[in-house]
């Protein structure tokens, strides 16, 4: 039992994060995302569900212990497919928990569908949520800490 975490952050998702270095993605993605699949390609191998919780209060909680990297693309979404300007109101969710966790507002470049496949791929790890929205899919890419 741990004091001082959010009880959302399981045993297996604290490992996850905790082992992450710096410039490592994690991809936090919508119960539509090929999860499993994607998964597998990852440096970890990992994939971390979380059935039923919605993408912005998984990401408010990761963003309690992960720091940013700097940078205005440490935090990219997943563009609408012929949209990619558009933002959905789960993209609008997900990017005020990262201006609260920056202290500051930097809007999520988007990153076209199969291109974010890839680079989910290429990243160290998969949280999954319960959350159907459409274009719910973001890499948060971890910084470093400073003492």
């Amino acid at each position: 039992m741990l004091k001082g975490i959010d009880p959302l952050l399981t045993p297996e998702l604290l490992w996850v994060l905790a082992a992450m270095g710096h410039g490592d993605d994690i991809a936090l993605v919508d119960s539509n995302h090929p999860a499993e699949r994607v998964a597998h390609a990852t440096a970890s191998g990992r994939l971390v569900r979380m059935p039923g919780i919605a993408l912005p209060r998984i990401a408010e909680a990761i963003l309690s212990v992960l720091p940013l990297d700097h940078g205005d693309d440490a935090a990219r979404r997943m563009a609408a497919t012929g949209h990619p300007d558009e933002w959905t109101d789960v993209q609008r969710e997900v990017q005020a928990a990262v201006d609260r966790a920056r202290g500051r507002a930097a809007p999520m470049p988007g990153i076209e569908r199969f291109a974010f496949y890839e680079a989910a791929k290429a990243g160290f790890a998969i949280v999954q949520a319960g959350d159907n929205r459409p274009y719910g899919c973001f890499l948060l890419r971890c910084g470093v800490l400073r003492t």
